[in-house]
């Protein structure tokens, strides 16, 4: 197993699930009563929290509504698909 391959099976279930997590993130933000430090909920907000911290600091609410997960779900589906996509760098350096 070369170091690209295993870069790859470890990367992409990574940002799979970090993306996964941010998408469940957004769904909880429409519950705000939620209680984000209990069971399951701090399984989804102890991994996105170090991201939506600094990126709060940079977006603001936008009418009152926090969008930085939603930036966040595009930013690792973008590096998914930058190193891990059909064309991506990390599959075509495999693929040689």
């Amino acid at each position: 197993m070369t170091g690209v391959n295993l870069t790859t099976w470890i990367l992409g279930p990574v940002l799979g699930v970090m993306t996964f997590l941010f998408i469940f993130r957004i769904i909880l933000t429409w519950y705000p009563q939620i209680n984000l430090n209990r069971l399951p909920f701090n399984l989804i907000a102890w991994p996105t929290e170090p991201f939506l911290i600094p990126s709060r600091k940079l977006i603001q609410p936008i009418g009152g509504v926090d969008i930085t997960p939603i930036l966040w779900v595009g930013i690792f589906s973008f590096i998914r698909e930058i190193l891990l996509g059909q064309q991506g760098l990390l599959t075509m350096l495999y693929r040689q």
